[in-house]
């Protein structure tokens, strides 16, 4: 049987997906992981950390994902499973790396959520100051799992409907920001969102590409896209368009409104470094400042909803996650079950450990910070063997057929595997601490699997 058929079940054996997605559909639930306004939660932990070259950083970020992109649109055209990059390593580099890109990929679709929660939740205190947080972002969770349980379709109607809000907000912010300075002049140096505000020292390469290695938590979206490839109606082409489109989208939004809200930043990087507790709101203060109340609410109101949407997207890819492996038998089989074409058990399992995360970082006044920095780490290590199968089934087992081309199939993967590591070696300590445990006990899992008599080689 081929690869791409292998995994093929009807909805009526309880293991099989509805295809009901169109491209419109797969553009709204990947913008929606993205968010449209993603910088604002947090804009004031990479001004810190890039010593206020926070637009460069978005930049930098953009080509490091390009990278990626193209990848998953290489393998997802002639491996359209719902496992996402579990499917893409474990067809490119064998059963081992596929369950360990699935696990450290897992790690990622689980925490993005929570972070996304976490963001709500903050955004809410904000407007209703008098109600904790952590109620906020539980109530978040409790809303956003009811929609996921009652179908994918439903979903993305709905947060259609939220992602035009957030698009009307960005451009309301946008007017607004242009008007405050061409009125009243800029807080900043104009070229300081690119250059650094000098508040830290000389400009430092460095200190920007470890900011990427948060940054590139604003984009993680886009490859949950992949992970409805069984659910799209007329062929994984659409996947891979939707996959590039949103990523290019993505950052120029996000270069956009970085740089424009640095301007009208009144605190410094270094006095956000020295004051960690002041980040997480340092986009509201900023327009609060300088253009109004009016816009610090409707930016509020906008990231909660928009948040707790992102993390909505984000449950539904990690349900499929969670579907997929569960489907191959390298997690328990109950997660493999579908209802009318819902994986309503991985779902709840998603929903429960995500919770778990940010009502635990809800309550934490460092939560946030804890939850950025490890975020990204398992992502990262996924890409990473993701262009590694690109190179292991185009290039070693040609099993693409026909010429290989070696800018597609070997160069652009190795420069997109090389750029991965390189923001992997520059993410704090904490999150490479975190992420070798992860990685650990993965191969521990692998190992009691191989004993077992589950495949793990090639």
């Amino acid at each position: 049987m081929s690869e791409t058929g292998s995994t093929a079940h009807d909805v009526g054996e309880g293991h099989g997906l509805r295809r009901s997605l169109g491209f419109r559909d797969l553009v709204v639930y990947g913008l929606l992981f993205i968010a449209p306004m993603a910088p604002v939660g947090v804009f004031g932990t990479l001004d810190a950390r890039s010593h206020g070259a926070v637009a460069l950083v978005y930049v930098v970020a953009t080509i490091a994902m390009a990278f990626t992109a193209f990848s998953y649109a290489q393998m997802v055209r002639v491996v359209p499973q719902a496992g996402s990059v579990f499917a893409y390593a474990r067809a490119g580099l064998g059963h081992g790396a596929g369950f360990v890109a699935g696990w450290m990929a897992l790690l990622d679709y689980v925490l993005i959520p929570a972070v996304a929660y976490l963001f709500s939740g903050i955004a809410m205190e904000a407007l209703v100051p008098e109600v904790s947080r952590w109620v906020w972002t539980a109530l978040a969770v409790v809303v956003t799992t009811l929609l996921n349980l009652w179908g994918v379709r439903t979903a993305a109607r709905v947060g259609f409907l939220v992602l035009a809000m957030e698009i009307v907000v960005l451009v309301v912010f946008v007017v607004a920001a242009i008007v405050v300075l061409a009125r009243d002049g800029a807080q900043r140096d104009w070229l300081s969102p690119l250059t650094g505000d000098g508040t830290q020292g000389a400009f430092a390469l460095s200190a920007v590409v470890g900011a990427v290695s948060v940054a590139v938590l604003s984009y993680l979206g886009f490859d949950a896209i992949a992970t409805f490839a069984e659910e799209v109606t007329g062929g994984s082409a659409k996947v891979a368009r939707a996959l590039l489109f949103c990523l290019a989208l993505a950052g120029v939004l996000f270069v956009a409104q970085t740089y424009l809200v640095a301007l009208l930043e009144p605190v410094t990087s270094a006095e956000l470094a020295a004051r960690p507790e002041r980040q997480g709101a340092a986009f509201y203060d900023a327009v609060d400042s300088s253009v109004g109340r009016w816009l610090h609410d409707l930016v509020a109101v906008s990231k909660a909803i928009g948040a707790a949407f992102a993390a909505l997207a984000g449950q539904a890819a990690a349900g499929r996650l969670l579907f997929a492996m569960g489907r191959d038998r390298r997690l328990p089989g109950a997660l493999s079950r579908t209802d009318s074409g819902v994986p309503r058990v991985a779902l709840l399992v998603s929903a429960v450990i995500t919770m778990a995360a940010a009502v635990w970082a809800a309550q934490r006044p460092d939560g946030l910070d804890h939850l950025v920095s490890v975020v990204d780490v398992g992502a990262l290590t996924a890409f990473t063997l993701l262009h590694a199968s690109v190179v292991g089934w185009f290039a070693v087992r040609r099993a693409g057929g026909g010429r290989v081309s070696w800018w597609r199939h070997v160069l652009i993967p190795v420069v997109g595997a090389a750029i991965t590591l390189a923001v992997i070696v520059e993410a704090s300590g904490t999150a490479q601490v975190v992420g070798a445990i992860w990685l650990v006990i993965g191969l521990v899992v692998l190992g009691v699997q191989a004993r077992r008599g589950r495949p793990v080689g090639v």
